[in-house]
């Protein structure tokens, strides 16, 4: 077992990267499907608008229990790596195993918190009631209740959605990115045929939605189970695996801080943006409901674009991990650079998408409804602004995100936590708190360029320290 991935560290990068990225950029985007296929058919069905921004509202719910799952996931799965660099992959298991039984602890607690606060978590994070009048008529009808709906169903079934996203980070490691993507495969497809089903033809709304996500999410649960139990490569779990063993989840959870952190300052930044947006939107032409439901269409589409390159990052980090542990630094320096330039790549192609095409973009998530009191006019010119502004850098936030990630694979969590939290919590989260007062709603589309800008340079400081350490071990 001990030489099962010794490859690694002698096959030719580029064929490693096509082996392990391809089938993991796969899978990545097909978990993102997940909630997208749900908010296309929601935005052309007639829960419309008001239907996007429901499921906008749950998706930083869907994050923070990620932040849970991929902080044990691909904690487990750097340290496994690391471990198979060494030579010394015996003890893996025990990490995998407790990471595995905390996964399913922490989706019970999960469940315990949001289930009773639900309707106070969904209006925090921009869910509208319905403006009722004297005569307990609906005005204006709200998104709180669609996502009331939505959110039931899909909190039920965390345990099986935490766990499989933990187990996909681990089998990826394992040298099988092949299932990891059969998987994701497997449930998004049942997912999309079933949103079709439940949606355009029986007319279940929101309920419809939700059970067709948690229905593929099970299978890919069961995939991936089947994976664990019959098929690993380099570890093996037994019972005594599942029993929490501290010391060595304890080097796991360093190495998946990083993640844990990165997930949860998306949370963060999607409750101020939406409270701000809610804010300032009222007081624009726009309303509430423009602002909220567009923000919840582009946090889908840059979700698209981060997990590409996450993706590409994580199926190498097999590859990075192993010669870390064998202390093979120059392959990891090619390794970097080969990243970085997909990186570039996949930034600048839909930078230019995004600049010259907005409109098309959004149009997928369908069209403003004007019986829910949508001025189309209005919804065009917000979708342009946003997507034109708020992602002019998009190339510099995904080379952040790499970058993260990059130094988690090598052991740095330090530096992962660090060029992610600057970007998201020390520059852009006070700037959507303050450029508002200034430019009203558009100071908050400027926002991230400004903080695109700034983080990009601290990344480029942390990449050169990181480098010149390693040339000074040398």
């Amino acid at each position: 077992m001990e030489t099962e991935n010794q490859y690694l560290g002698t096959e030719k990068i580029p064929k490693l990267m096509l082996k392990f990225s391809i089938p993991c950029v796969l899978s990545l985007l097909v978990s993102a499907l997940y909630n997208i296929v749900d908010q296309i058919f929601v935005g052309n069905s007639e829960l419309s608008v008001l239907g996007n921004a429901a499921t906008g509202v749950v998706f930083p719910i869907f994050i923070i229990a990620q932040a849970f799952a991929w902080c044990f996931g691909d904690g487990c799965a750097a340290y496994l790596n690391i471990c198979q660099g060494a030579n010394n992959s015996q003890n893996a298991h025990k990490s995998i195993g407790t990471g595995l039984t905390l996964t399913v602890i922490s989706s019970l607690v999960l469940m315990a918190v949001f289930f009773p606060l639900k309707s106070q978590i969904l209006s925090t994070f921009g869910a509208t009631a319905d403006e009722i009048n004297e005569l307990g008529e609906v005005v204006k009808p709200g998104s709180l209740n669609y996502a009331i709906e939505y959110f039931n169903i899909i909190l039920a079934f965390f345990p099986v959605f935490m766990a499989m996203n933990m187990m996909n980070a681990v089998i990826r490691a394992d040298g099988a990115p092949g299932w990891s993507m059969i998987s994701m495969l497997s449930g998004a497809f049942i997912n999309i045929v079933l949103d079709a089903i439940f949606i355009l033809v029986l007319h279940w709304g929101m309920a419809g939605a939700a059970w067709a996500t948690v229905i593929g999410q099970t299978a890919s649960f069961g995939v991936s189970l089947f994976y664990f139990i019959c098929k690993t490569k380099t570890f093996k779990l037994n019972l005594k695996s599942f029993i929490p063993d501290f010391k060595e989840i304890s080097n796991a959870l360093k190495l998946g801080a990083s993640s844990f952190i990165t997930q949860m300052t998306i949370v963060i930044i999607s409750l101020v943006c939406n409270i701000m947006l809610a804010k300032y939107g009222a007081m624009s032409d726009y309303g509430v409901n423009i602002p909220i439901a567009l923000i919840a269409v582009e946090s889908k589409v840059f979700t698209v674009v981060v997990n590409i390159v996450v993706g590409i990052v994580l199926g190498c980090q097999p590859i990075i991990g192993y010669n870390i542990g064998a202390k093979n630094t120059e392959r990891v320096k090619n390794t970097y650079l080969y990243i970085l330039l997909c990186t570039v790549v996949v930034g600048v192609a839909f930078t230019i998408l995004f600049e010259a095409a907005p409109r098309a973009v959004v149009s997928i998530f369908g069209k403003p409804d004007p019986e829910q009191g949508i001025d189309p006019d209005l919804y065009w010119d917000f979708a342009t602004k946003l997507f034109r502004i708020f992602l002019m850098f998009v190339t510099f936030t995904c080379t952040i995100k790499m970058s993260s990630i990059f130094f988690q694979a090598v052991g740095k969590p330090v530096f992962a936590i660090v060029s992610s939290l600057v970007r998201d919590l020390v520059i852009f989260v006070p700037l959507i708190c303050t450029m508002p007062i200034f430019m009203g709603i558009e100071g908050i589309l400027w926002s991230a360029v400004i903080a695109d800008s700034v983080a990009i340079l601290v990344t480029i400081a942390l990449t050169l320290i990181y480098w010149r350490g390693i040339k000074k071990q040398q």
